[in-house]
């Protein structure tokens, strides 16, 4: 259905979604107000200043392409990318361009190297993460000096042309985007609670438009679509589905903390250029498998939600792929077990679970879900929310947490399907953050 995005296999972004770059916000959530000349400025208004700068510089940066071969055996060589590096000691820009693979390679921290070609004398690279328009990046150090990235130009290539092998063509109508993926150097606490309030301030907006729509409910009949599910459910698939598994189960709440800075940050902008594998794009992960995909599902069932129809705006757009996404919530909990369904009324934020492990794999997701908890022994009307590990006798997860008469303790997720199993966690583990 609307599988994560993961930081190991990235798909091309569509041209026509590079064509329609946004114009970056130039800082969190604020108009441009009069300036007020201070002694000390805070670290991430120095932040947002240096990305405008860098984004500023990189778009009058020519990439430079490589072609092998002649005539009809020519081919380009590879895809180069740009990066805007600072010097904190020499408080001066530098400019590196990077020859990445072309076609994307397939990748995996820990394994095979990256590889790539760094054409910029002077510099040094190591590959961080990554291999598309959404998460390359890379970390520099220029004659010993670590050097700050604050900005990136990558190009998107049209893929009949690349399919033609009409190389001359593709550099021709390549369209190149100036987007800074997360990293370390753009980390910042007011970054991470911007990104909590931006994501719930969406979440809300969409809840209310689709109440003013009067948009009905299919799975709860007589109800409207904006009171299925609460702000805070809906607004934590926008942290899952951009938090990869293995730095979640490396990092914990840290790498929620990298997500939401970046959503704290772009805002509006942030993870528009997330393709999954599997061509599951923007920021809630929706498909589109030649008008067939979860994305023209909602909208064909949906109508008085007023989605985007066309697919790339729509499913880049956050406000409104929220929507898109409630209304897959309440088609999804429409086909479910009765008992399932009004168990998640009464307890909407603790039985999520169900809904969440259908948008990350179809209804077949629940059925194994209900069965392996009936495996463990966990009744619906038990589920809790997470709590304090027992002290001593710690229980490994993913986990769900029942009540007993002696409080609420955690039952490990037996191995059924692992992506969903850390789904699951996942979603228990940001839900706090918004209720």
């Amino acid at each position: 259905m609307a599988p994560m995005a993961k930081d190991v296999e990235e798909g091309e972004v569509p041209l026509v979604v590079a064509e329609s770059e946004q114009p970056e916000n130039v800082s969190p959530g604020k108009e441009l107000e009069e300036v007020v000349v201070e002694a000390r400025r805070e670290r991430h208004e120095v932040i947002l200043d240096l990305v405008s700068e860098a984004k500023s510089i990189l778009r009058d940066v020519e990439l430079e392409y490589v072609f092998t071969g002649k005539g009809r055996k020519e081919a380009l060589r590879g895809r180069p990318v740009v990066f805007a590096l600072w010097s904190e000691a020499k408080q001066e820009w530098t400019i590196a361009h990077i020859e990445i693979p072309r076609p994307p390679v397939k990748w995996k921290p820990g394994r095979k190297p990256f590889p790539f070609i760094v054409r910029t004398p002077g510099v040094e690279a190591r590959h961080v993460k990554g291999t598309g328009a959404e998460r390359l990046m890379f970390a520099f150090s220029k004659d010993g000096e670590p050097l700050k990235v604050y900005g990136r130009k990558f190009p998107v290539f049209d893929s009949a042309l690349i399919a033609k092998k009409r190389w001359r063509a593709v550099v021709a109508t390549a369209k190149p985007i100036v987007y800074l993926p997360s990293n370390e150097d753009t980390l910042d606490p007011l970054f991470v609670s911007g990104g909590k309030e931006f994501l719930l301030d969406t979440a809300r907006r969409a809840i209310e438009e689709l109440r003013l729509a009067r948009a009905p409910s299919v799975a709860f009949p007589g109800q409207l679509l904006a009171d299925v599910v609460p702000a805070a459910v809906i607004t934590t698939l926008a942290v899952i589905e951009q938090t990869d598994d293995a730095d979640f189960v490396k990092k914990k709440a840290a790498a929620f903390d990298e997500v939401l800075s970046h959503y704290g940050m772009k805002r509006e902008e942030a993870y528009r250029y997330s393709v999954s594998s599997a061509s599951a794009l923007g920021p809630m992960q929706f498909t589109n498998r030649r008008g067939n995909g979860t994305y023209a599902l909602v909208v064909r069932r949906c109508p008085a939600a007023k989605l985007e129809p066309n697919f790339e705006r729509g499913a880049t757009d956050l406000l409104n792929s929220m929507k898109a996404a409630i209304c897959l919530f309440d088609i999804e909990l429409y086909q479910m077990r009765s008992d399932i369904r009004f168990a998640y009324r009464d307890n909407k934020e603790v039985l999520g679970i169900f809904p969440v492990a259908a948008y990350n794999g179809g209804p077949r997701n629940v059925t194994k879900l209900h069965g392996v908890m009936k495996r463990m022994g966990v009744k619906l009307e038990d589920l809790r929310p997470p709590g304090e590990q027992p002290p001593g006798m710690p229980v490994n997860c993913p986990c769900l947490w029942k009540e007993e008469a002696t409080g609420v303790r955690p039952v490990a997720i037996p191995r059924y399907n692992n992506e969903n199993r850390w789904y699951i966690e996942k979603y228990q583990s940001i839900l706090s953050v918004f209720e």
